[in-house]
């Protein structure tokens, strides 16, 4: 199972902290129910409730751009918070300002140089959708999330949608399957 990451352009928020040391940064992370194409014609989308098991036992990381050596905050440190609604993934991340990674990265959604997010995760059970056009949706209802981000580029990344290529390459063979035997029995029964 490959990891994968999905964008969302959001109004991250910023405010300052009680302690002059720290500034939160919050925002939607994920949100539900909303098609991210990931190339033409192949769609994915998150269903309300797929990080419910994650949320109750793991501890989750922001990272600024998926970069583990940026760690913005966790749930296990109590830097992390992150709740579902009906919206989406809601968090919001204590920064330590005495962290110059940390406050760098503070500083690029400050400024609106970043105005991103993206989340890691492993889906572990969605169904596929066939629309009649020819179009393909995955609809991820469980998955393990590994963290969020900030991001410039709120893009799903070349090497890590190698899975989704790989179900690609196997509808269109059952496509052209079903064309062939289609046709066959058309030339059979004259």
């Amino acid at each position: 199972m490959n990891k994968r990451y999905m964008p969302v352009i959001s109004d991250l928020q910023l405010r300052a902290s009680e302690n002059e040391n720290e500034a939160i940064l919050e925002g939607y992370f994920v949100v539900y129910n909303s098609e991210t194409e990931l190339w033409p014609g192949w769609f994915e989308e998150i269903a309300p409730g797929a990080f419910a098991e994650s949320l109750r036992n793991k501890d989750i990381v922001a990272l600024d751009n998926h970069d583990t050596r940026i760690v913005l905050g966790s749930t296990g440190s109590n830097t992390l918070e992150l709740r579902s609604d009906d919206k989406g993934l809601w968090g919001k991340v204590t920064i330590d300002l005495e962290d110059p990674n940390a406050k760098s990265a503070y500083r690029k959604v400050q400024t609106g140089k970043v105005r991103g997010c993206s989340f890691g995760f492993y889906p572990t059970h969605e169904e596929r959708i066939d629309r009649g056009d020819g179009a393909v949706k995955w609809r991820v209802l469980e998955a393990e999330l590994l963290e969020v981000s900030t991001t410039a580029f709120p893009a799903y990344m070349q090497t890590d949608i190698s899975a989704r290529q790989r179900d690609a390459e196997s509808i269109k063979s059952e496509k052209v399957a079903k064309t062939k035997q289609r046709l066959k029995e058309m030339l059979k029964n004259g």
